[in-house]
Formats: structure tokens, sequence, C-alpha cells
């Protein structure tokens, strides 16, 4: 324990486990993260002197059974919550750590949703774009050559690969929110999920029409992929998450607003959260979600139709790119 206290003392932070520790070892951490059998978290937070907070939080559990004078509040605490008392009081730990302050005042677990949500998104979307672009630069010999048969002309054929991916991208989004929304634990309500869906169904083809408007203006696919990891890094960078856009320099704020990602982040996140008035407690200081993403992220649930309008707007302006460069530019070698 001497080491790990010469480690927390340079200001790093340490994880350690711990297996019925004595109390002089299991007091000299400050804070411990308590799970259940099957992974879930019935506390989390400071310990306090003499573990003053972790006790006082179980023995606000009624029927939990009150701490023996110098006992080892460590082995008290995997004694209180034991899965057989568990059963005995007929309370699920798990489910009231949840509905306790302890976990409602914490701005982490915000983040940490937000973060999922941007993972997800910016993977799947990444993978859209770039899986499109050896498919649209490999068709175009064969446009190229129907063209000057006369079997169609080059929109014809711009319009219909624009139109299947309709379909294909809406099963995706379908997947996606069966698979997502409950592994990030969002809100059950049918508002919520629509605009939820809305929200990841206009992403997702937006990165499909975007890949298609970079390959059309591509040469080669090598090219194309350049230019598409490029897109990728710069939407990825600007989104919003990284660097939230009250604090982006002024000369680089213009470059967020034009972007679809940050939009994309903002419909989802707003749609979700934009409305809760909930406290928390975020950067040492408590207030609400919808004032805590007003301030920090710029995010303004009043905005949410102009959000909905712009999601679906992009991949229109991207379709309507890809079907006029398709007909405009010939990168046919003779």
């Amino acid at each position: 324990m001497r080491v790990v206290k010469n480690i927390v003392s340079t200001k790093r932070t340490v994880v350690c486990t711990i297996h019925q520790p004595s109390i002089d070892i299991f007091e000299a951490f400050n804070e411990i993260i308590l799970m259940k059998r099957g992974g879930q978290i019935i506390y989390s937070g400071e310990l306090g002197q003499n573990s003053c907070n972790l006790i006082e939080y179980f023995e606000g559990i009624p029927g939990v059974s009150k701490i023996k004078e110098n006992y080892n509040p460590a082995t008290w605490m995997l004694e209180v919550t034991n899965p057989s008392v568990e059963a005995e009081l007929g309370v699920d730990f798990a489910h009231l750590y949840k509905e306790s302050h302890l976990y409602q005042d914490k701005d982490q677990d915000l983040f940490n949703i937000m973060g999922s949500v941007y993972v997800f998104t910016i993977s799947i979307g990444a993978s859209n774009l770039l899986s499109i672009l050896p498919i649209v630069t490999s068709q175009r010999t064969i446009m190229y050559r129907e063209r000057f048969a006369g079997m169609y002309p080059s929109k014809a054929h711009s319009l219909a690969q624009v139109i299947i991916e309709i379909p294909y991208i809406f099963l995706e989004a379908t997947l996606f929110l069966i698979i997502s929304y409950p592994a990030v634990n969002l809100y059950e309500s049918a508002y919520k999920v629509s605009w939820y869906f809305y929200d990841i169904f206009c992403t997702l083809l937006n990165y499909k029409y975007m890949g298609m408007a970079i390959a059309s203006l591509s040469s080669t696919y090598q090219m194309a992929s350049i230019c598409g990891s490029f897109c990728i890094t710069m939407v990825n960078l600007f989104s919003g998450f990284l660097i939230p856009q009250p604090m982006l320099p002024k000369w680089w704020v213009w470059f967020y607003w034009i972007i679809p990602t940050s939009w994309t982040l903002r419909g989802l996140i707003t749609s979700q959260y934009g409305d809760i008035n909930r406290e928390i407690i975020a950067f040492g200081k408590r207030k609400t979600i919808t004032a805590f993403l007003k301030s920090h992220y710029g995010f303004n649930h009043e905005d949410l139709l102009l959000t909905a309008i712009l999601l679906l707007a992009y991949p229109i302006f991207f379709a309507s790119i890809f079907t006029y460069f398709t007909a405009k530019l010939n990168f046919q070698r003779r």
C-alpha cells in the first residue's frame, strides 16, 4: 500500500481490485466501486472518513442491519449485500443504486452515454462511407459503356444507385436501434426512440451518400479512399464531442456548423436529454442536465426542429452532388 500511496501522491489514479481487506487497507482508498454477481454496480462513490459515506448509504436502505462497533466495513459491506440477504429483504441493490442520488448526481454517466452514442455513430458511419467507394468506382466503367451504347443516361444510373441504398439503410438503422438503444440504456419512450431512429437513419444515409459523392469526384478508388479518410478525420474532430462547440477557436467554429456529424450528435443528445431538468453535479457545480448541455456543448432543445431539417438536407445535398458530377465528369481512359 505504501507503493500505491506514493503513486497517488504524484496525482495519478490507481485502480485496484481488493478481496476482503483489513480496515486499514480498505480505508486507504478514496473511492470504491462495488458490484454484485453479474457485474451490476450497487455502490460507486467516495468512502469518506472511516467509511462513513459507504456505511450511511447502506444503513439508509430499510432492513439492512447496522454495522457493529469496530467492525470491518469491508466485511460488513459484503455481508449485507450478499445475494441471500438481497432475496430476504426483497430488494435489488443495483436498482436502488440507480435510483439513488449517488448515481443521478454523476455527470460522468452522461459523458459515458454521449461517448457511447458518439463512437457507435462514427464507427458505423465511417464503415458505410468507406465500403461504398470501391462499388461506385468499379460500377462507373459499366455506366460509361452503357451510356456510350445509348442504353440509359448517366442520371438514371446515379438515381438508381441513390434510391437502392434507402431500404438497406432503413434495415441497418433498425438493427442499429435494436442493439444500441438498450445497450446504452436510453429512455424508454416512443417519442425519444423515434427521434433516435430518425437521427441514425439520416446519419447513415448521409455517410453513404457522402462516400458516393467523393467517389464521383475522384478518378480512382485510391484517390477516393484518401479523400474519404480525410473527411472522416475532419468530421470526427469537429463533431463537437472531442472539442465542444463553445471551446472551438473562432476561426474554426464555422466548420463545426457546416459538417453533418455535429448536427447528428446535437440531435441524438438533445432529443434524449435536452428536456430533462434533473440536477447533476458537473465540474463541481450543481445544474440541470438541460442547462449543462447548453453551457458546455451549446445544445438547445429548441433547435431540435432545425436539426431534423438539416439531418435530412445533408443526404439530399450529397446525393445531388453524386448525381450531377457522375453525369458531368468522365474519368474514362481511351
